[in-house]
């Protein structure tokens, strides 16, 4: 089976290339390396895997390479909510764009099957747990990108026959990754143990999942397809506050830094002040949740002490 990873080289999108290698697959990985890297690939011989330098925003660079692929893992985007405040534009192009981009060499191939990388986001601030059924309703620009890159997928799926599986993520964190409340507090810390800076109160209460718990669950959604377009919550079942990840932190650090706040429920325009997806729909295939968040943290912090 051949399979192309967009974002191959990102976070998500390098765990997502070593599962499907250990699984015998023949993996193509699509990345322009601007967030990307190599390194993220080191572990995977070079035999195994196949690189396509390439940007999903620029359609004649990256089509040809979909020929002859049976499944598509979408992980390609700018996962940035605080900068698709500021920069809109951005957030538009690299996913919407990308991901229409994406469809349509999908469409021109014949890919049987498409993964796509969404988020939690796209619900906005939604009554807790939610469900995949809860009503879309995204209030940051990144989040409003996503949902858009979804409504897409499931036309692509009803219009050209596209089955096509949504993964909605929770804040996902560990190795790899460089972006995130966790890697902020890390750098922070390390550079003044003394003191830390909280975006608003320290109150905003949310689901934090480690990647290889969302690595299997994505394997395994993608391995249950039912319908023509399939969605599933990815997360944890508990909610934690910001300031209680701060305190993780400094715990694994050994530091007692005094915490002060910038102010206010958001920690920055369109942050969610809570986030619980339901994870039924995700448990009723088999999935469990291998990873608590303390080990999980722990795990994430001695891989950035050894890859600052």
């Amino acid at each position: 089976m051949k399979i192309l990873v967009t974002g191959g080289a990102g976070f998500i999108g390098s765990h997502i290339a070593d599962e499907l290698v250990r699984e015998s697959r023949a993996v193509i990985i699509l990345d322009n390396f601007c967030s990307g890297s190599a390194k993220n690939l080191a572990g995977i011989p070079k035999n195994k895997l196949k690189i396509a330098r390439a940007d999903v925003k620029k359609f004649a660079q990256m089509q040809g390479h979909f020929k002859g692929c049976d499944a598509v893992f979408h992980f390609a985007a700018d996962p940035d909510v605080r900068e698709s405040a500021t920069n809109p534009k951005k957030s538009f192009e690299d996913n919407v764009l990308g991901t229409f981009n994406v469809l349509e060499a999908c469409r021109k191939h014949d890919v049987k099957h498409l993964v796509f990388a969404s988020t939690s986001t796209v619900y906005g601030n939604a009554a807790i747990p939610t469900p995949e059924e809860a009503p879309i309703a995204p209030i940051s620009n990144y989040g409003a990108s996503k949902a858009a890159c979804e409504a897409y997928v499931s036309s692509y799926s009803h219009s050209y026959g596209i089955k096509s599986t949504i993964l909605r993520y929770a804040n996902i964190f560990g190795p790899r990754s460089r972006h995130g409340v966790i890697f902020d507090f890390f750098y922070k810390l390390k550079k003044d143990g003394k003191k830390m800076q909280i975006l608003g109160d320290g109150q905003q209460k949310k689901s934090y999942l480690f990647v290889s718990d969302a690595v299997q669950a994505t394997i395994f959604a993608a391995g249950h397809h039912r319908g023509l377009c399939d969605v599933y919550n990815v997360g944890s079942d508990q909610l934690h506050t910001v300031d209680e990840i701060a305190s993780l932190v400094c715990d694994k650090l050994g530091v007692s830094p005094k915490f002060s706040y910038t102010g206010g429920k958001q920690g920055w325009v369109g942050d969610v002040t809570q986030m619980l997806l339901a994870t039924k729909k995700l448990k009723a295939i088999g999935w469990e949740q291998s990873h608590s968040l303390q080990s999980g943290i722990s795990e994430y912090i001695d891989w950035l002490h050894k890859n600052k």
